[in-house]
């Protein structure tokens, strides 16, 4: 998403987990995606890395600048506490300590929280779509997703909301799109230079 609102292009490799090509093992031996390879050979591999340096080259819809330390600390508790949750939450099955009741409660302390901030705002750090908005709401689109009757029941109705704006955004529909896995004959596919995309309101 960040890549898209940059304006930026990126040659884009879709990539089958279960068959890794040697050519992304050889960039990144850890295997995980994304992972970006710059023109000067450095290599970045987390998701919000990759977002910052788009934004850092072009941020035209001003991601960085809504509540840069208050988006920084939210984010960090999404790729830390929730993302542990909802990883047991989505998997429960292979974490049988606990029951996917239990886990999807631990995950509610996160949502309760972004539920009282979006009381207040449109958006989880303002009332413009920013950086955390980007790097939170693909994972609560997870957590929904484990049960979309439950989610839709929950107490959380401005967070139901921020979430299916999201969900029906132009910028959604703009890095959802499918692609073949990439194979090493195949020709250069390019994303990104979405300049023309709207903000979500």
């Amino acid at each position: 998403m960040a890549i898209a609102v940059s304006g930026l292009s990126v040659a884009l490799r879709e990539i089958e987990l279960s068959n890794k090509p040697e050519a992304m093992l050889a960039i990144s031996p850890k295997g995980t995606v994304p992972v970006l390879l710059l023109p000067n050979g450095q290599v970045i591999d987390q998701s919000l890395d990759i977002m910052l340096w788009a934004l850092a080259l072009h941020d035209p819809q001003d991601w960085l600048d809504q509540s840069p330390e208050d988006a920084k600390r939210l984010i960090e508790w999404n790729d830390g506490d929730f993302k542990y949750s909802l990883d047991r939450y989505k998997y429960a099955d292979r974490y049988p300590e606990q029951t996917p009741a239990d886990y999807r409660q631990q995950g509610e302390v996160f949502l309760a929280a972004l539920e009282t901030r979006l009381q207040r705002t449109r958006f989880l750090c303002g009332d413009s779509f920013s950086l955390a908005d980007a790097a939170i709401l693909p994972f609560i689109r997870q957590f929904a997703a484990v049960d979309n009757t439950w989610f839709a029941g929950s107490p959380y109705p401005a967070l139901q909301h921020c979430l299916d704006n999201f969900l029906a955004s132009n910028l959604f529909a703009a890095v959802m799109r499918k692609y073949p896995p990439w194979k090493a004959d195949d020709p250069l596919v390019l994303f990104g230079n979405e300049a023309g995309l709207v903000p979500i309101k």
